[in-house]
């Protein structure tokens, strides 16, 4: 029986498994979607929504908190991400985007900031595979 045995483990030590959910969630706020395994998928979905929450309520309560919340989410993420574009690479400061731009988008939302698809099996190794999105805004949520 699974009782109290909350979590993940990903057949990996906790060092790799804390390095892969940081660089997937650092990676989830810079390009907004991403195409991952079904069960990764579903590990960085409660990790990365709290993170985003972390970041409204700093936002939400003041400009002291504000800092704290930077402090924290920096703390629990990979900040920088390198972004290639056809003509060059571009360094996004993931914190930066996290509180300038994705949580604004949230601020009247309780919740609910990323969707999971499930896409077709990969070829390689047959394994389940999902697009994990972050949701468009409360406004989106009511036509759906």
């Amino acid at each position: 029986m699974r009782h109290r045995k909350k979590g993940f483990k990903l057949s990996r030590s906790s060092g790799h498994r804390k390095a892969l959910r940081r660089n997937l969630i650092a990676d989830l706020l810079a390009h907004e979607e991403i195409v991952t395994t079904e069960a990764k998928a579903r590990m960085l979905r409660p990790a990365a929504e709290r993170i985003i929450t972390i970041a409204k309520r700093g936002l939400a309560r003041g400009d002291d908190a504000a800092i704290h919340a930077r402090r924290i989410v920096g703390a629990r993420i990979n900040r920088f991400r390198t972004l290639e574009t056809p003509e060059e690479y571009i360094e996004i400061d993931v914190v930066r985007k996290l509180f300038d731009e994705i949580a604004p988008r949230y601020e009247d939302r309780p919740g609910g900031y990323t969707r999971i698809i499930k896409l077709p099996r990969r070829v390689g190794d047959n394994a389940k595979m999902a697009l994990i999105q972050l949701v468009e805004s409360s406004e989106d949520s009511s036509d759906e």
